[in-house]
């Protein structure tokens, strides 16, 4: 039978992807693992990664997609007539429950030994590995899996000991059928970023808990077993120092439903696999976690959890998009040469290639840093509050930029929802939104520096990458930390953006040339050198500049 040529040369003029094993398809990624993670564990995580990137180019991908065109559903009552409420997820959407709670422990790994047959808990970074490669199939369900792994750490760190016995097994359960979801029932239509204003009121029971009254107006996982709860104990003065924590069940000990309900849930632009909804507490029993006069503060642990998982997700996110536009650029023929061969093709590549390993080496810091605060190391949590905004801040809005030039590399292929494209730009513009603005989440650097001294925290962390060949790094710190400092005085917040993004900058250049130099990786020290060339240094817009060309980071078709 003669081959049909019709198909091949619309195979060759539409390249797909479907099948590749995005661990494999990252060149850089096994020998990054290597320098951020001890070699013991490094060799047992590897046969698990590179599952984990077949499936995430396979059937994980399958599953996002089908999930995200059939969003969760709420039901009122069951088919008896009773008033129990559910949540109908698809079981796409199961299944891929089944891969990140279950079979990979996403919620339980750094909480306790035995996960993927590791015996002890595994450090942060190799839980962001992981996260970040799932991330590049599917991004709704992680949400769900980092508040549960953060509700878990807040209620070990925080909670009184009976209450973190009686949960924690459930909270770090591999098997469905016993696991408990952890949210974060934060968002109030009138307190939004402004914590201060929780409307939500809290008053005392005879038996010691708490019942709980108002509504919740964004609340992600909303069907989850156990929520934290900002509210606000009766009597208790204005302002955060008046804001308590809780966690609510949402089954009661007796079997019963808890007092509240979903009013709705959301029809969001993405993630829409995962139910969002708004929530009325009308006497909601939930017990006190910490220090009732500091439950902001207590909360900050879980919202600053969030706020590097949403960091993490958008480098996978713009990981994903480079290896789609790179497979495309390789694969697709126009005008008689591979469009990778381009010059201009050549620079909107690095466009989205360099702002997507600047987020994978500041994930990795980030999560260092964790481990090393973790670990009361001296000077660690100071550095570990500023790279965490830092990194919240920036590459959450740098994803949807370089999501955005990926779909243009795929063209209207990319526009159409039968391609990942579509999915990763809308997924893209959550991190910018959820645990905190742009604008908001810029004021927490500054807030980080004035009060953890954490702009020396960092200048050591800078300092002490420098490499030599990157001869320009320290004198764009000084720069950039002067920059910071008159940001953070009285009046001059308006800079907050500006500076964060300059901090960011300057210590994911650092980061990347210590990488090259620990790897003996010229690429990477050539993105090093694009960071600061475009993103830091002084240069004249209007004078025309080949030299990126020349550069080197674009990846050669046999890294495929």
């Amino acid at each position: 039978m003669a081959p049909d040529t019709g198909s091949m040369n619309l195979a060759a003029a539409v390249p797909d992807s479907r099948g590749l094993n995005l661990y494999r398809a990252d060149p850089d990624l096994a020998r990054l693992i290597g320098l951020y993670l001890p070699a013991d564990l490094a060799r047992h995580l590897a046969p698990h990664l590179d599952r984990l990137g077949a499936l995430a180019g396979g059937v994980l991908d399958e599953w996002a997609g089908i999930a995200d065109h059939h969003p969760p559903v709420l039901h009122h009552r069951d088919r008896r007539g009773a008033d129990v409420q559910s949540v109908e997820k698809h079981p796409a959407y199961r299944r891929m429950e089944e891969l990140a709670f279950g079979e990979y422990g996403l919620a339980a790994l750094s909480h306790r030994g035995g996960v993927l047959g590791w015996s002890e808990p595994m450090p942060p970074i190799a839980k962001y590995l992981i996260t970040y490669l799932f991330a590049q199939a599917e991004f709704g369900l992680l949400c769900p899996v980092s508040m549960t792994d953060s509700l878990t750490r807040t209620l070990r760190k925080f909670g009184d000991r009976d209450l973190v016995e009686r949960h924690l097994p459930a909270l770090t359960s591999q098997d469905l059928d016993q696991l408990a979801q952890g949210a974060m029932f934060m968002t109030e239509q009138g307190a939004g970023s402004d914590v201060g204003a929780t409307a939500v009121t809290a008053r005392p029971r005879p038996d010691g808990t708490w019942a709980l009254h108002g509504e919740k107006w964004f609340c992600s996982n909303a069907d989850a077993d156990l929520a934290m709860v900002l509210a606000r104990p009766e009597g208790a003065p204005p302002g955060l120092k008046g804001v308590g924590l809780f966690l609510l069940p949402r089954v009661l000990a007796d079997g019963a439903p808890n007092a509240y309900r979903i009013v709705r849930l959301k029809d969001k632009l993405g993630t829409r696999s995962m139910a969002s909804g708004e929530i009325r507490l009308d006497g909601a029993v939930a017990w006190a976690v910490g220090d009732l006069s500091a439950g902001f503060r207590q909360m900050a642990d879980m919202i600053n959890n969030s706020r590097l998982s949403n960091g993490v997700r958008a480098a996978g996110l713009m990981r994903r998009a480079a290896t789609e536009a790179l497979f495309v650029a390789h694969n697709r023929v126009a005008f008689g040469r591979k469009i990778a061969d381009m010059p201009l093709m050549r620079r909107q590549l690095q466009k989205i290639l360099v702002p997507a390993e600047q987020a994978r080496s500041m994930m990795f810091q980030t999560a260092d840093a964790l481990r090393r605060a973790d670990a009361g190391e001296a000077g660690a949590y100071a550095l570990l509050r500023v790279l965490t905004p830092l990194i919240k801040f920036r590459a959450c809005r740098d994803a949807r930029k370089v999501a955005g030039d990926a779909m243009e590399v795929r063209g209207g292929c990319g526009y159409i929802e039968e391609f990942s494209d579509a999915r990763i730009l809308r997924d893209a513009h959550l991190g910018s939104i959820w645990e905190g603005t742009s604008n908001v989440v810029a004021l927490d650097v500054l807030r980080a520096i004035d009060r953890e001294g954490a702009l020396d925290a960092l200048g050591r962390l800078v300092r002490g990458l420098a490499v030599p060949g990157l001869p320009e790094l320290v004198p764009a710190l000084a720069r950039a930390e002067a920059l910071a400092r008159r940001a953070g005085e009285d009046g001059g917040t308006a800079s907050a953006r500006q500076a964060a993004s300059a901090l960011y900058h300057v210590t994911s250049a650092a980061a990347l040339a210590w990488e090259a130099d620990r790897l003996d990786h010229p690429r990477r020290l050539a993105l090093a050198r694009l960071v600061l060339r475009h993103r830091v240094l002084p240069r004249d817009p209007l004078e025309a500049d080949e030299s990126d060309a020349a550069d080197g980071v674009i990846y050669d078709p046999s890294d495929f």
